[in-house]
């Protein structure tokens, strides 16, 4: 198939054939394989008018599947017109190339189909940034290798799935040419990923951070928007949708938790499972919420029939990109989908803690409320503090982030009793504030000053 037919063919609703080669181990769904795939294909706009399967001990070097396949697949492509191929494996350049030559239609990987569906959903300069990156790293090589020469890929025009860039312009793909793009990127997104760890690390000083995570199409944005807007009345602005990777973009709102309580709620893009390690890499900025959270809500999908394996994918996910500090709490949502509820009980046996909710009909909200509360305050202490009437910064970190219990002013100073949260009682001591405890902790640590 010559090049020119490969970038002639429409993005959307292109006619696909979906091929899977299950291997020992490879982690798919024994009752349907191509589930997932499915889902991205028709996320890429893709209509899938059948499937192919093959059970393999090993791929085939030169083809992956066997060559009995190859002229299967050749004949349900011309039977369904179909324009290109997906599979469910990353295969190498000369594998897509073999397999191109004989059914002479465009073939994706698994990989490259991920990378396309980041490139349409790319909104952000930061996505784009990495989504650039991430398809030089992968998919440009893998398609010099495939051709003789590879002229223009336009940026961000519909050239067919697996070959849109988000923002180049004519991007010659010379190895030269390709590396110094490379170069650039990397020192923007660097760039990046500095102003992103310098604003969620001054976010943290005032804030108890919360991140929630999970596999695509988990129900995090849907959670996002029904925290935020149960807790001020208005909408959570995160866009939400029944598709995989409908978030890209982490947004970041203040969750009012009431009695004058609040903290920092994040929503970050979904994990899936054979996430492409140069994906995973370039959108460490974006998962920076989660590394460095206080707190990371994991949601999970209980009526998915794969539940447990996206859960595991998820926690391999964040060890992955390095969040391994933050506590985790688990939400069990969707239980509004669930036919039985004892389907219910033996997750919540599996992980005790876990909070069983619905983001749609905001069942359980209040107990995640309850327990995001307690774990900010880290445990509530009762005291007195006595102070400077000036020390109008101390003043105000109490009168907001504690319940201010009784408060007595005699001269130039005040004297407040208080029910705060050891880490914000902890933030009020690095503020270096000249507050004397004049009452006893409820632990029945001694009085007296911060610093003795």
């Amino acid at each position: 198939m010559s090049q020119m037919q490969r970038e002639q063919l429409a993005v959307q609703r292109e006619r696909a054939i979906l091929v899977v080669a299950l291997l020992p181990n490879d982690g798919s769904d024994p009752h349907d394989p191509l589930a997932e795939l499915r889902s991205l294909a028709d996320t890429a706009g893709a209509i899938c008018c059948d499937q192919l399967m093959q059970k393999l001990r090993k791929p085939s070097a030169k083809t992956f599947i066997g060559k009995g396949k190859v002229e299967e697949l050749k004949i349900m492509c011309e039977v369904h017109d179909a324009q290109v191929v997906i599979f469910d494996n990353d295969l190498s350049p000369s594998q897509i190339g073999n397999i191109e030559k004989v059914i002479e239609r465009k073939v994706l990987d698994r990989s490259e189909l991920i990378l396309d569906i980041f490139a349409a959903r790319a909104r952000s300069h930061e996505a784009k940034l990495q989504v650039e990156l991430a398809q030089l790293e992968y998919t440009y090589p893998r398609l010099r290798a495939m051709w003789d020469h590879l002229e223009r890929i336009a940026g961000g025009s519909p050239v067919g799935i697996g070959t849109r860039g988000p923002g180049e312009q004519q991007l010659e793909v010379d190895r030269r040419i390709v590396q110094r793009k490379k170069a650039q990127l990397k020192r923007e997104i660097k760039e990046v990923q500095g102003r992103k760890t310098r604003e969620v690390q001054a976010r943290n000083k005032d804030f108890y951070t919360v991140c929630l995570v999970g596999y695509t199409n988990a129900g995090k944005s849907t959670l996002f928007n029904a925290t935020i807007q149960s807790a001020s009345g208005q909408a959570g602005g995160a866009y939400a949708d029944d598709k995989l990777f409908a978030t890209l973009s982490t947004r970041t709102r203040k969750w009012d938790l009431g009695g004058g309580d609040a903290v920092m709620l994040s929503d970050t893009v979904g994990f899936v499972r054979n996430l492409p390690h140069h994906l995973v890499a370039s959108f460490k900025a974006t998962l920076e919420e989660a590394v460095h959270a206080d707190l990371l809500l994991v949601v999970l999908d209980v009526s998915h029939p794969r539940a447990e394996h996206q859960y595991r994918t998820v926690m391999e996910v964040l060890n992955d990109i390095g969040a391994t500090e933050p506590k985790r709490l688990l939400l069990l949502n969707k239980t509004d989908l669930l036919t039985h509820n004892a389907d219910l009980l033996v997750i919540q046996q599996e992980h005790p803690g876990s909070l069983p909710i619905s983001a749609i009909t905001q069942e359980g909200l209040d107990a995640v409320t309850d327990a995001v509360l307690a774990q900010a305050k880290g445990g509530t202490i009762d005291m007195e503090l006595q102070l400077s009437s000036a020390d109008g910064k101390a003043i105000h970190f109490l009168e907001n982030r504690a319940n201010v219990l009784d408060r007595n002013y005699e001269g130039d100073t005040v004297t407040m009793s208080i029910r705060i949260g050891k880490r914000q009682l902890d933030q009020f001591h690095a503020m270096g504030s000249t507050a004397v405890i004049v009452g006893e902790y409820d632990d029945g640590e001694p009085k007296g000053g911060w610093g003795r």
